[in-house]
């Protein structure tokens, strides 16, 4: 039953639609997905063509938009938007460590999350498409991972598609885990050397607080065992347009004088808490490294093992020099199911998940090189969270992909740029750059 709405503006309908869990067995277990439609009030009576979005993630539910900001305004001056929330995510059937014993125990419920990644995501595009269009296709916006589905879509069923908008979102189509990851760890290291040129300061905040991460057994008010290496992947913010900012922000108010000394402040663990729980995105963690899986290897806890060859990052012999602390992002450890009360209870369906050999293929490179449909990318000079050569040469093999590669933005560009970045992708699409 869909319900309808308003914003100033926008008129706004809940739409609910069920779909089989497992593609392959169409007449097995169903789960329900979640959209969001919206368009313009002025156009509320016209027939529009469709725009769904594919969000970030994996894990995170679509935009939940007031008003028409970001992209989203762009959008609604021709299309119709689905927001769409990803299986799992937002107010689609949930995954997490309160519906994830309905499944069983952890091997059944890491067979259940394998059912999780783009190529399904994709196929829960097109069961729904029919409803939605009547038949006719839709233009995709990717960002971040939804580029990754989108880039699926393209490989599985670009009969759907009427044009494909990518940003920050281009995978590599063949690199395992430990590529990515190699890869990762110098584009995060110069973004922690930007950042400290930027805020001087914060070289001995981090220093300090780290040190005390160290000698100090520290439990936030939520449970979450803060520990010098979760310290350090508040490193994530540095992939973004605002993120260098907001970490300074964070360190400092970091320790507050009381009676039995320099204790950590109360502000600064409510603040961390926030930033650091998987709560309300447990398929972040969970997935994260499975979104990488296209062959019998297995992912094997990646991040952690390769950043293993990237001494630098390694608190305790920083302090024991005179070298910054190095912060980290975009990776999931295996401490983390450790730390955080919301991953906890799912630690052995996670082992399980890194330990799985029996991966498909995301991406057909054949069927991507006679693409058809018309595709654009913003690519961001050095993004912390994709990588910039991986993406290039990906897009290199998509036949008529055009890429838009600037500096301009951080990942986050879709939504610090709103309107250009799609304005740019369309143009792109339509031949009109």
């Amino acid at each position: 039953m869909s319900v309808t709405y308003r914003q100033p503006g926008l008129v706004l309908t809940d739409r609910r639609f069920t779909v089989p869990l497992d593609h392959d067995d169409p007449a097995g277990e169903t789960i329900e997905l979640y959209a969001r439609e919206a368009v313009a009030s002025d156009k509320a009576g016209q027939n529009l063509p469709w725009l769904v979005y594919l969000q970030g993630g994996p894990g995170f539910g679509a935009n939940r938009f007031i008003g028409k900001g970001a992209w989203f305004g762009r959008a609604l001056k021709e299309f119709r938007v689905l927001l769409l929330d990803q299986r799992g995510t937002g107010h689609s059937s949930p995954a997490n460590r309160q519906t994830l014993p309905l499944r069983g125990g952890p091997a059944a419920q890491a067979d259940h999350l394998a059912l999780f990644r783009g190529d399904s995501i994709v196929r829960d595009c097109e069961a729904i498409r029919a409803e939605v269009t009547g038949g006719a296709p839709w233009t995709v916006l990717g960002q971040s991972f939804g580029g990754f589905c989108t880039t699926t879509y393209l490989s599985v069923a670009p009969e759907g598609l009427a044009a494909a908008l990518v940003t920050g979102g281009l995978p590599s189509l063949d690199a395992h885990a430990d590529d990515i990851y190699r890869a990762a760890y110098p584009r995060i290291e110069r973004k922690v050397a930007a950042h400290y040129a930027r805020y001087p300061q914060d070289v001995e905040r981090a220093r300090r607080i780290a040190d005390h991460l160290l000698t100090h057994d520290v439990t936030l008010p939520n449970g979450y065992r803060l520990t010098v290496e979760a310290f350090q992947s508040l490193g994530i913010l540095l992939g973004g347009g605002e993120g260098s900012h907001r970490l300074h922000f964070v360190l400092e108010h970091a320790f507050v004088r009381t009676p039995g000394g320099h204790e950590l402040s109360d502000a600064f663990q409510e603040e961390v808490q926030g930033l650091l729980s998987y709560a309300s995105h447990p398929l972040y963690a969970l997935i994260h490294e499975a979104i990488y899986g296209q062959d019998e290897r297995p992912t094997a806890w990646s991040a952690e093992r390769v950043r293993a060859e990237f001494p630098q990052f390694d608190a305790a012999k920083s302090l024991a020099g005179d070298e910054p602390l190095l912060f980290t992002g975009e990776s999931v450890h295996p401490w983390m199911f450790d730390c955080d009360p919301a991953l906890r209870p799912l630690r052995e369906t996670a082992e399980l998940l890194a330990a799985r050999t029996d991966w498909r293929p995301l991406y057909d490179p054949a069927r991507l090189a006679r693409n058809e449909v018309p595709v654009a990318a913003a690519v961001y000079h050095d993004d912390m969270y994709v990588d910039t050569a991986h993406s290039l040469q990906t897009a290199r093999a998509i036949r008529g992909l055009r890429t838009w590669v600037t500096d301009e933005f951080e990942h986050d560009g879709v939504r610090a740029g709103g309107p250009r970045v799609l304005d740019r992708l369309l143009a792109l699409t339509r031949d009109e750059i």
